[in-house]
């Protein structure tokens, strides 16, 4: 058993490295992820590992990113797209949402995408509206997309490796402030995969169900271990991939706590929690439900510049808090 503690970018990067080790075919492109090492440092020591013709650098075009991609896809290779700011991905979403999404089932499965496309997201580091969002809900609605969000640099590694391993697109959303924080559990050495489609239960509880993503998991984790001091007991679930969502562990949690909370950092309007709310209550465990669901996400605004204004705009630890003692103290 591995008892390294690494980050987020360094498991990351260890996947890919892995990765490109296993297979000739898999290679990465984006802008500046060469020598430079990535605009947050995750690429890093790659491409004096494997090469100018395996870690490319590209010019300043994201829609001529993934089309190149998919180009490559289509022939055979197996390429990691590295996009700077998720928010830049709004400059390729015909490649992403009318071309990798759907060759595959429009060519009746003769033809496979298996692409990757990385790329951080979130607020936190005082970038302001244009690259700040988080774009879950806009993948998580385009059939023919794998969308997968880790929370913590073990998740990450093992996800990635069964990402590149998918014969069709899968997009990774990795949120900007975790690549320099190590996680709660050590990552495995060697080529450990974490299958896609499978949800995690990070905590055990009795009182309350969490579903979350992404860094709030991690928010979500910290108020469940201080409200446990006081007696109440929290459930956290981390779906990992939203698209395709694994809905088995989250009705199993609710038949259990009779009470859920889901949890995001985007705009509640459209959000992927909405799915889990519509999941949950079209199940069989709606029944055990002893209080009204509570929705937790970002304000419908674009995320200010002003860190107090950007702080507000999404929910905080303070804010989880507040909600979870409220569902289980008001409805017991």
């Amino acid at each position: 058993m591995s008892d390294r503690m690494l980050t987020m970018a360094e498991a990351v990067r260890e996947a890919m490295g892995i990765a490109m080790e296993e297979r000739e075919e898999v290679f990465i492109l984006g802008e500046d992820i060469g020598i430079y090492g990535g605009a947050f440092g995750v690429t890093g020591d790659l491409y004096h590992r494997f090469g100018s013709e395996r870690v490319l650098d590209t010019p300043i075009s994201e829609l001529g990113i993934v089309g190149a991609a998919v180009g490559a896809a289509l022939s055979g290779m197996r390429p990691i797209v590295e996009i700077q700011f998720s928010d830049f991905t709004a400059q390729a979403m015909d490649q992403i949402a009318n071309q990798a999404a759907k060759i595959h089932f429009m060519l009746g499965g003769a033809l496979h995408v298996p692409l990757v496309l990385r790329t951080p997201q979130g607020s936190g580091t005082g970038a302001a509206a244009q690259h700040s969002q988080n774009l879950e809900p806009w993948f998580a609605n385009v059939p023919g997309l794998k969308v997968v969000v880790p929370s913590n640099p073990a998740d990450a590694k093992g996800l990635l490796l069964s990402a590149i391993d998918d014969p069709n697109p899968v997009i990774f959303l990795e949120h900007k402030l975790l690549y320099k924080i190590p996680g709660r559990d050590p990552v495995p050495e060697g080529a450990i995969r974490i299958p896609l489609g499978v949800s995690k239960v990070v905590r055990t509880g009795k009182d309350l169900t969490i579903v979350a993503t992404g860094i709030m998991v991690n928010k979500s984790f910290e108020v469940a271990e201080k409200l446990a001091a006081e007696g109440i007991s929290i459930e956290l679930i981390d779906p990992r991939t939203i698209s395709p969502l694994d809905t088995a562990p989250i009705f199993e949690s609710v038949e259990k706590t009779g009470r859920l909370m889901v949890v995001q950092e985007g705009p509640s309007h459209a959000g992927y929690i909405n799915e889990v709310i519509a999941q949950v209550s079209g199940s069989a465990s709606f029944g055990n439900l002893i209080a009204p669901i509570k929705r937790l996400a970002g304000m419908n605004i674009p995320i200010p510049y002003a860190p107090q204004l950007e702080k507000v705009a999404v929910p905080q630890i303070a804010d989880i808090e507040a909600a979870a003692r409220e569902i289980v103290k008001n409805w017991r």
